[in-house]
């Protein structure tokens, strides 16, 4: 059977050898053994359920918590001539039966679902008529109220349990913490399960949380420092694109890409920046889904992360090939302070909850009782301004909402722009002749759309702006004069988001029975954003160091290589040869504070309170000009 697997590996993935610990994993599953594998960021933890599912008769179920990461997972298998397929949200009750219906008779492998999709009783009903080898159930972490992206709706995959008492189970997870490990393996009803975890200790990468009084120059620094392929992190779209610009201005090619970006951009993005013809993506969280880009050599965070778990999946995308590689996390005490206002002073009670639910019902006029599967485009920034809200509280209001399988709440920016032409071209023709300006673009969408007419047609405003000379702001203000005027039929929306209701409208009911997993939330919120500042300010434990003993793993060894073990490295160099190199420095030059710290391979805050020494006892004077200078040194 092992010589299967290995043949399986390399026909469908091309690897000659698995990593570490797949193999017995995959052994595992394969004698039907619940298992359960914590396998780091880069790990490869799809194949520990993709190999053994090809091997076995029947189709493997696999739960996942993101539809992007299912249609992801989806689209590679397919990819390799293997059938896959998954229950996304938004698809019609005769869709769903007949997909359902292929997995029953058309020889598929794997059939993903969400937890909330295993909810419905068709879905319940088909899978007692499926032949199925076994069940995954991928970032398992989601099903405790202690893990880094709790879903209630994760609970309920027990179910499964219940159609088919006797089918093993695999969960699999990136992260977690003893406490967590705990839980996952009591919610999921684990039988007696192979545990395999791999270490947390990755020895190629250096960890370093450096306080810096310019942020935007250290960026430079450490790019310019470490060379090679690079992700730095920010908490919002506004930063990622003044970002993007800021390194451009300074010779270094760089690219956004947030939510925002739409998806035909993001891929051509991501591609530059995989084949290394954009050599720094700034990015928010958006990106970070399917990475594998083997030779990413610094990750850097311009704000702080949320939790230890964020931190540790973003910074484990450097490196992956073995080779060394930095993460650097630059703060200044602001983003102390800042950091308790977005993760913690931001939480939502149950009547805030309760109120942005009844509001939003109201936003898309759902009666009471209804609604459910009903998908909607949202702009977000519009409905906070309709009804006055908080816009960080209410964004994780909807995150509560869409974790407990209330609403799926999906970021992702449209613009839709369909228009058509009701009346006939001479009744057209008479009522633009009044105004040139009307006449103009009128005639410039007539002789670029054929059968508008006939048909609601999807027209692109930048091609008719650059054709017309107006701008889209004009072409929109005439198309809604046309349509008050009863002649065109015009659809213009934009939206930065989708809510599709996931259960009918019932106002407080439905939030009273998730409103307990809100305080268990909160409080483990509030948890993680004190233990990653306590890993940030801690300046005298090694930071490797620090992020096993998170996840319950010791080594009595330093790394060596982060800035706290760099920084007591240094402090080994006595006060005199630092002087010393200080003063050979200053003969050739005068300099300022930021090119000494530029030029000496010593920390920071050793070479500034040294020069303060040489300051103070007159051997060292600072110029008008912020330049120091060796007092009487004649050049």
């Amino acid at each position: 059977m092992n010589n299967l697997a290995a043949k399986i590996l390399e026909q469908y993935w091309g690897y000659q050898s698995f990593r570490p610990l797949q193999e017995a994993i995959i052994q595992s599953v394969l004698n039907k053994e619940d298992t359960f594998a914590l396998l780091p960021t880069g790990g490869g933890k799809s194949i520990c359920y993709q190999v053994p599912a090809l091997i076995k008769e029947g189709i493997c179920i696999v739960i996942s918590p993101l539809i992007a990461l299912m249609e992801d997972q989806v689209t590679n298998l397919k990819s390799k001539g293997i059938k896959a397929i998954a229950l996304t949200s938004g698809i019609s009750f005769s869709e769903l039966d007949q997909q359902l219906d292929n997995c029953i008779h058309g020889g598929y492998k794997f059939l993903y679902l969400s937890p909330e999709r295993l909810q419905q009783d068709i879905v319940q009903e088909r899978l007692k008529q499926m032949n199925i080898s076994f069940i995954a159930v991928d970032e398992a972490h989601c099903i405790s109220q202690w893990g880094n992206d709790f879903r209630p709706s994760y609970k309920k995959i027990t179910i499964l349990r219940e159609i088919n008492p006797t089918l093993p189970m695999i969960a699999l997870t990136a992260s977690a913490t003893k406490e967590v490990v705990s839980d996952i393996i009591t919610e999921l009803d684990l039988f007696d399960p192979k545990l395999f975890k791999s270490s947390f200790y990755r020895p190629n990468l250096s960890y370093n949380a450096i306080k810096v009084s310019d942020k935007n120059y250290a960026l430079l620094q450490v790019l310019q420092k470490h060379q090679g392929s690079a992700i730095i992190y920010v908490r919002n779209r506004k930063s990622s694109v003044a970002l993007a610009e800021h390194l451009k201005d300074h010779g270094i090619s760089a690219q956004f890409y947030h939510g925002g970006v739409d998806n035909k951009e993001k891929t051509k993005r991501f591609k530059a920046w995989l084949h290394n013809s954009t050599r720094v993506m700034v990015a928010t969280t958006a990106f970070g889904m399917g990475i594998d880009k083997p030779d990413v050599r610094v990750v850097i965070h311009y704000d702080i992360p949320e939790s230890i778990e964020s931190y540790f999946q973003e910074a484990g995308r450097s490196g992956r090939d073995g080779e060394s590689a930095t993460n650097v996390l630059l703060y200044q005490d602001k983003d102390i302070a800042r950091v308790k206002n977005q993760f913690i002073k931001v939480l939502p009670d149950t009547d805030y909850v309760k109120m942005v639910y009844r509001k939003l019902t109201s936003y898309f006029q759902i009666s009471y009782g209804e609604g459910e599967q009903t998908l909607h485009n949202f702009n977000f920034i519009k409905f906070c301004g309709t009804y006055s809200l908080n816009t960080l509280i209410t964004y994780n209001a909807l995150q509560f909402l869409d974790r407990c399988g209330v609403i799926r709440f999906t970021q992702k920016y449209q613009k839709k722009t369909n228009l058509q032409f009701i009346v006939s071209s001479k009744e057209i023709l008479d009522f633009v002749e009044t105004n040139q300006k009307i006449e103009y673009i009128t005639k410039g969408i007539l002789r670029t759309y054929g059968g508008i007419f006939d048909d609601s047609l999807t027209i692109d405003l930048s091609l008719i702006a650059k054709k017309t000379k107006f701008s889209e702001k004009d072409i929109v203000e005439v198309l809604e004069q046309l349509q008050k005027k009863e002649l065109v039929v015009f659809d213009y929306t934009i939206s930065d988001a989708e809510i599709l209701f996931l259960q009918p409208r019932e106002d407080d009911r439905t939030i009273n029975r998730v409103k307990h997993f809100l305080k268990a939330q909160n409080a483990s919120k509030i948890n993680k954003v004190h233990s990653i500042l306590e890993f940030i300010e801690d300046q005298d434990t090694c930071k490797s160091q620090l992020l096993l003993q998170y996840f319950g793993e010791s080594t009595s060894e330093p790394c060596g290589i982060c800035n706290v073990c760099k920084k007591k490295n240094a402090q080994q160099v006595s006060d005199k040869d630092v002087q010393k190199e200080i003063l050979s420095l200053l003969k050739l030059e005068r300099i300022t504070s930021r090119q000494l710290v530029e030029t000496l391979p010593f920390d920071e805050s050793v070479l500034l309170n040294e020069i303060q020494k040489l300051i103070q006892q007159n051997k060292v004077k600072i110029n008008y000009d912020n330049t120091y200078e060796i007092i009487g040194h004649d050049r």
